[in-house]
């Protein structure tokens, strides 16, 4: 698509711009490795005449050693001189090496031929896993079509300034994060959400970065700056994930530092000990070449390669599939720290519930009409994104009341706001805050069934709105699969009425609810929680106020779509759907993940204690020990490969 002004839309990111290695670049060494090893092989079993001199079978499987021994060989040399002399490419080498050494050619390049084949492949996977989740999320248009003067002008997105209109036709991704300035349209929000059904989206709701405009044309008011966009943060968060690492992945970087050096030092006494002890045992017949090869063997076999890439590979491929399902993991560390939660805690308004009040009744004290309240209550509201404040205004300004400029406004997390408005001192809350500022209020409303939305004028009653919320539509199901992981231990924690809360709790089948708290009080009652030296605790919220308890919980869980900056940034992982029941979609993904990693730990460890043990004693050939190694790794990296189908 393009504009008059002669930019394009939909481009690509540098990510997906870059192009793939061609099949000869990749793969055309080690097909020329592999067709003079195996004519090498072909000519010594025919026993060609040529092919019988020492000088030259030696200068043929060098030829053929080089194409993929020169790579690792490098890597090797790199290694040593930023001071790591045990990495697996100096043990690739040092093995070839001996098997030149003691004459074995054909073996000597078949080690270097399947492991550098093993590490293409390894590389290809990675590299499919990095594109699962830069496909998904580096999406971001270069370009945004401005109206300025009535002029349709292409700028990049950086350059554009919240409060400017720009449009977006259809097909075209949003650019940047803003408010609908048209009566209604429809957007494919999949790469934000993970969700393939459009979503209908009205004059002054939100619109974010990323979306795809799918019906029509779109004008939108833009609200945020570039950097600070959903999708940039979205981008920035899974960046870091990568560079927050799980304690598997650190415990094999660690092993492996210490693991090669000792199978190397382990390697040189399958060499000296059985020589040492032939000078003592005379009857022990000591054959250098012999234990040296099965010190090759060793070291070939013990190479921890299958470890080192498919564990942080698993942990990768958890965050990419998590990602496609709009449930970002802020690094491999909270997909282990999912699996030990053993209790959840939900905020109730805009996470069990849609968040999206209706005002239902308007209750005016004497004096005081409809119009006044409503205009009071919505003028000192109007500047907050509290879901019952942003109903207030919505009823007020679909009866066409005008509102007036709030100054000096305080928002209270959990209360209220006090702000002044035409000269008044108005207070517009619940009645705690009311309470607080010793203004008295009808005995009856404290039996409130419903959420109220109270006001109060230079420290007087005026009077009060009822307000209902509904749950989402998977709200139900999100405890039912808590339940089925064995996950009994689940709590409600709002600011709302203990009536309200306790309603809801029972259509849920929730048996502990508590109302009335401030966000303190949710900090509380978690510390509460948390005395139990058993219990692993994850809280799920989304406002502003939900910022201290996710920060004190075992592992916070955020509302992305709907959520507030400070909930988002606080949180450990971020549901981007606003759908409750990917708490337990994450806890399967972390589940799924560290059973991966287990599996792989157990394939690797088991195949290489076996050879080792076979090597050692000179029934397994370096064929079998290149075979198994390299086969090992393939083994772990496509079993955590799997994670791409298993979490959906």
């Amino acid at each position: 698509m393009s504009c008059n002004c002669g930019c394009t839309h939909g481009h690509r990111h540098p990510e997906e711009q870059r192009k793939e290695p061609s099949f000869l670049k990749t793969y055309g060494g080690m097909l020329l490795s592999a067709l003079m090893l195996a004519a090498g092989i072909v000519l010594d079993s025919l026993e060609a005449s040529f092919f019988q001199s020492q000088e030259v079978a030696f200068g043929w499987y060098l030829a053929a050693y080089l194409p993929v021994g020169l790579p690792v060989l490098k890597e090797a040399w790199e290694s040593i001189r930023q001071g790591s002399p045990f990495s697996e490419f100096t043990l690739m080498s040092v093995a070839t090496f001996g098997a030149f050494g003691i004459g074995e050619y054909p073996e000597a390049v078949a080690v270097m031929l399947f492991y550098s084949l093993g590490e293409a492949f390894q590389e290809k996977a990675v590299d499919k896993a990095r594109r699962s989740i830069s496909v998904l999320l580096a999406q971001h248009p270069d370009k945004a079509v401005v109206l300025r003067d009535g002029q349709h002008i292409c700028l990049p997105p950086q350059e554009v300034k919240p409060g400017e209109m720009i449009e977006v036709k259809p097909g075209e991704r949003v650019p940047l994060d803003g408010r609908m300035a048209d009566e209604r349209a429809a957007f494919d929000t999949a790469a934000l959400t993970g969700e393939s059904v459009p979503r209908t989206l009205c004059q002054g709701e939100e619109v974010l970065a990323g979306m795809i405009a799918t019906d029509r044309a779109v004008r939108i008011e833009v609200t945020r700056p570039f950097g600070e966009s959903s999708l940039s943060r979205i981008l920035k968060l899974v960046q870091e994930a990568s560079e927050r690492k799980a304690p598997a992945e650190l415990f094999i970087r660690r092993f492996a530092r210490i693991y090669t050096p000792i199978v190397t030092g382990a390697a040189l006494l399958v060499v000296l000990l059985p020589g040492l002890w032939s000078l003592v045992d005379t009857d022990f017949t000591f054959a250098f070449s012999d234990w040296l090869y099965r010190a090759l063997v060793f070291l070939v076999i013990s190479c921890p390669c299958a470890l080192v890439v498919s564990i942080p590979l698993s942990y990768f491929g958890g965050i990419g599939a998590a990602s496609r399902l709009g449930i970002l993991f802020k690094g491999g560390n909270y997909l282990d720290a999912v699996t030990e939660i053993n209790t959840v805690v939900f905020d109730k308004t805009g996470t069990l519930t849609e968040g999206s009040f209706e005002v239902r009744s308007c209750h005016t004290a004497p004096g005081t009409t409809e119009e006044a309240l409503l205009q009071a209550l919505a003028s000192a509201e109007q500047g907050s994104t509290h879901p019952a404040a942003r109903a207030v205004v919505r009823h007020a300004l679909g009866r066409g009341i005008a509102l007036t400029a709030a100054g000096n406004v305080t928002e209270r997390a959990g209360l209220g706001v006090e702000a002044t408005v035409g000269g008044r001192q108005i207070l517009a809350g619940n009645l705690s805050l009311l309470a607080e500022h010793g203004v008295a209020c009808p005995p009856e409303l404290h039996e409130a069934g419903q959420t109220i939305v109270a006001g109060a004028a230079d420290g007087k009653y005026i009077g009060h709105l009822l307000l209902s919320d509904v749950l989402k539509a998977d709200a139900r199901q999100a405890v039912e699969e808590l339940k089925a992981l064995r996950i009994p231990n689940i709590h409600i924690l709002s600011g709302d009425k203990q009536r309200i809360v306790t309603t809801f709790a029972d259509e849920l089948g929730i048996d502990h609810a508590y109302g009335d708290l401030l966000p303190e009080d949710k900090v509380k009652h978690l510390e509460r929680l948390k005395q139990d030296g058993k219990a692993r605790i994850a809280f799920v919220g989304d406002g502003v106020n939900d910022a201290p308890v996710l920060a004190a919980s075992h592992v916070g869980i955020a509302m992305g779509g709907l959520g507030s900056d400070a909930a988002i940034e606080t949180a450990d992982v971020v549901i981007q759907t606003d759908r409750p029941s990917r708490v337990a979609t994450a806890i399967k993904a972390g589940r799924q993940t560290r059973n991966i990693v287990r599996q792989n730990i157990v394939l690797a460890l088991g195949i290489k204690l076996l050879v080792l043990a076979l090597g050692v004693c000179g029934t397994a050939t370096l064929w079998e020990a290149v075979f198994a190694d390299v086969g090992v790794a393939l083994l772990a990296i496509a079993n955590a490969m799997r994670l791409q189908k298993l979490i959906r």
